[in-house]
């Protein structure tokens, strides 16, 4: 099994650990079908790994399906759905389990990253 890094906004990291997002929207899937956590970076102002979520599930899908079945947990609006997903034809929705919090947020430095990564990285 394998971990990723994923940058995701203050905004929605704190709903994530919130748990009141359980949907994390991506233009792109991972390439590995083994991954089955995500570390979660947060990014500017925030710039931390904060915490990890458990990955249950991937649903691939043409847009307007996979937002008619997951907006209820996405923490998203239609209308910036819409515009992420704007010229796309498939998108991605990666379903969260439980999450963990660390008790010392940690450095990209920490984890061996001296860049701040724009899409995700993996960590094994």
């Amino acid at each position: 099994m394998c971990k990723v890094l994923l940058p995701i906004k203050p905004k929605y990291a704190k709903e994530i650990f919130e748990g009141t997002k359980t949907i994390e929207y991506r233009k792109k899937k991972f390439k590995r079908n083994d991954v089955d956590k995500i570390v979660i970076y947060v990014t500017s102002p925030i710039k931390k790994v904060i915490g990890e979520v458990e990955l249950l599930d991937i649903a691939v899908d043409t847009p307007l399906i996979i937002w008619d079945k997951t907006f209820q947990n996405g923490g998203i609006d239609k209308q910036s759905y819409d515009q992420y997903f704007k010229n796309h034809d498939l998108a991605v929705a990666y379903i969260l389990g439980k999450t963990n919090i660390y008790s010392e947020s940690k450095s990209l430095k920490d984890l061996n990253i001296n860049y701040y990564p724009q899409s995700y990285v993996y960590l094994d």
